[in-house]
């Protein structure tokens, strides 16, 4: 990976780069805030990576949850993750053994760049796609860092700060549905998300969303794709 390569993907995760420095910054707060110092934080953001495992993550430090525990929360806030890394692995087929790392970085912020972001011409696609995730990864590592650093030195009331999540991924959630050729797949998460809501309640309604969405995205795939590809050229 070249200067060139990095040049190309840095301008894309921008918006990431804003994001994840303040979300880093409250997670290392948060995590300072109940006694775990700058290495944990720099530990944990780079071998977990996943801003909600690690936002939970430090409610289960500060309750002293059990390892069975901690892994079975962890396990339902990121199930997502591994519909993510399936819908991928086409895109990232031919990037050798970086295609672990690829599937291991593939939080919703960049998950929604990858989808989207296409290579300028004359950068390879796969260098760049690997450029995109390990920026991303490096603003939440020196964000986390900072945020310990700063709640140690002055200490910081942490109150509300987890919002900050939430926040950058609607944020980047709106980016994608402005750019978005067709709104049917978007629709009908929506719909799937406030259904599994009604019918299992809000701490129960992850895997019954995701399971719908994925067997109705397989199910009108054929027609979904051909609506997006008409409604992409009404765009343009």
């Amino acid at each position: 990976m070249n200067q060139r390569t990095l040049a190309a993907a840095f301008p894309v995760t921008v918006p990431v780069l804003m994001g994840y420095l303040a979300i880093g910054m409250a997670f290392g707060l948060m995590l300072e805030s109940i006694g775990y110092g700058v290495g944990w934080a720099l530990l944990m953001s780079a071998v977990i990576y996943a801003g909600s495992g690690q936002y939970l993550g430090v409610s289960l430090l500060a309750t002293g949850a059990s390892l069975t525990q901690a892994a079975f929360l962890t396990l339902m806030v990121n199930f997502r993750h591994l519909v993510y890394g399936l819908s991928m692995l086409e895109k990232f087929r031919g990037m050798g053994v970086r295609k672990l790392y690829m599937i291991f970085s593939l939080t919703d912020e960049t998950y929604a760049l990858l989808s989207s972001a296409k290579a300028p011409e004359g950068v390879d696609e796969h260098d760049f796609f690997f450029a995109v995730a390990l920026l991303d990864q490096s603003y939440w590592v020196l964000g986390s860092v900072i945020g310990s650093l700063l709640g140690s030195a002055l200490g910081f009331d942490t109150t509300g700060v987890d919002f900050a999540m939430t926040a950058l991924f609607l944020v980047i959630a709106v980016g994608q549905w402005k750019n978005a050729g067709g709104h049917i797949p978007a629709l009908l998460g929506g719909a799937a998300t406030l259904a599994s809501l009604l019918i299992a309640g809000a701490e129960d309604m992850l895997l019954p969303a995701l399971a719908i969405i994925v067997a109705a995205l397989t199910l009108l795939r054929p027609r979904l794709d051909e609506t997006l590809k008409k409604e992409g050229s009404s765009c343009r």
